[in-house]
């Protein structure tokens, strides 16, 4: 396994990540624990979930497993760089007009050290803001990220699902306090959606942030699942496969040419820019979780990054250049 800085930290991490959404959910207790080592085994040090992981009623449940699964001990903890997220409405935390999706320090104490519970651990390497909060001031919120930093309870914090703009401000708010400020940006970024090339991932390299990519492979359609006869697993794939179809049958005919499945190819294709720090791997099952593992090895010339430009044009450029000049 790779491993890199995350952002301008000194923190390192593999060059992929865990992701464990579906486990509690479409993934059972024992199999996600079977994934869990299959990981550390392979060199994965970096695991990402939320507190609202699990889902509605059964929010929470995702963290529960990881906690169950550090408790077997063995160095699981301490190899561990562990991230999780704060925003959603966790029904299990308390009543109240507080309880809304949101951002406050009295949520984050709150929501912390429920999180802290279920994970059976006393701190949390990554604590991420899962959305941005315009309506709460940032002084504020620096103000409990640093409380929980300097209580030992989170080492470094990230965010999620924000615009270059609220990284911009994020981080000239956390300059002017003097604190080091966010480390990452958690975004949705892969071959189907270059957006984030525009704004997202030049504002976090100039500032200091490692880009965490969420649905790398876009629900399966950069995986091939097109190829299959169900035509993937959700049912919205085949409506989406026709919006994307020349993209798709041409992304698949290049694949095929390389020798190489399409799934690999995307997640190397993520991992070949700078920006990157690691894509996260949302696996089901010990056999995905294996198979994606050869992307890191994987390396993409510049013909064949230039040919997969060509089946996905980008947005035009880094920002401003892009459109102001």
């Amino acid at each position: 396994m790779q491993f890199t800085n995350l952002g301008r930290s000194g923190l390192r991490v593999s060059r992929l990540c865990l992701g464990t959404m579906n486990f509690g959910v479409d993934t059972d207790e024992k199999e996600s624990f079977r994934i869990l080592d299959a990981a550390l085994d392979a060199g994965i040090n970096f695991i990402d979930t939320a507190n609202i992981y699990g889902w509605g009623d059964n929010a929470g449940r995702t963290e529960e497993i990881i906690g169950k699964w550090f408790q077997q001990g063995d160095g699981r903890r301490e190899r561990t760089v562990l991230a999780t997220k704060v925003y959603g409405d966790m029904h299990d935390t308390y009543d109240g007009p507080n309880r809304e999706p949101g951002l406050s320090a009295y949520k984050i104490r709150r929501h912390l050290e429920s999180s802290l519970k279920r994970l059976q651990t006393d701190h949390i390497e990554l604590y991420q803001m899962h959305h941005v909060d315009r309506n709460v001031n940032w002084s504020e919120l620096w103000g409990a990220f640093e409380i929980a930093a300097a209580q030992g309870k989170i080492g470094y914090v990230g965010s999620s699902n924000f615009a270059g703009w609220d990284i911009a401000v994020a981080q000239g708010e956390a300059r002017a306090r003097g604190s080091l400020g966010l480390v990452s940006e958690q975004h949705k970024y892969n071959l189907l959606c270059r957006l984030p090339e525009l704004e997202v991932l030049p504002a976090s390299k100039a500032l200091g942030l490692g880009v965490i990519p969420w649905s790398p492979l876009d629900g399966g359609l950069l995986a091939g699942n097109h190829r299959r006869k169900d035509g993937g697993r959700r049912s919205g794939d085949s409506k989406r496969f026709e919006q994307h179809r020349e993209q798709l049958e041409a992304y698949s005919a290049f694949c095929d040419e390389l020798g190489e499945p399409e799934d690999l190819v995307s997640l190397a294709w993520l991992l070949a820019n700078p920006a990157v720090t690691a894509p996260i791997i949302g696996v089901r099952t010990l056999d995905q979780f294996r198979r994606s593992l050869r992307a890191v090895e994987l390396e993409l010339d510049e013909s064949a990054l230039k040919r997969i430009d060509e089946i996905f044009p980008g947005p035009g450029g880094d920002a401003p250049r892009a459109y102001a000049w």
